[in-house]
């Protein structure tokens, strides 16, 4: 298999003891599927990628795509998920979400 030219990260909220820890986990119920299956249907060339905490609950739940290290915000709809993934066939982040 051929490495990926993008690697999108989106945060689970787990800490290394296992125990669940700010809000992202409990607001991405189906996020992962989602977004493997718009990335699958745009044809993007990218690996989706569950994490442990990324530590912005405050900004939560979140999502990084990688190499562009560009981190999103608030990323809790379809409609937040297709806003992101448009941005990134555009080339530009989607501004609305985008974590500073």
């Amino acid at each position: 298999m051929a490495i990926p030219e993008r690697m999108i990260i989106c945060c689970q909220s787990f800490r290394a003891a296992g125990d669940p820890k700010g809000i992202c986990h409990k607001q991405t119920d189906g996020f992962l599927q989602y977004v493997e299956e718009e990335i699958l249907d745009r044809g993007l060339d990218a690996l989706v990628v569950g994490s442990t905490c990324l530590k912005q609950c405050e900004s939560g739940p979140m999502m990084v795509i990688q190499p562009e290290n560009w981190w999103f915000k608030g990323v809790n709809s379809e409609e937040a998920i297709d806003a992101i993934l448009d941005g990134l066939e555009d080339g530009e982040p989607a501004e609305d979400y985008l974590a500073s």
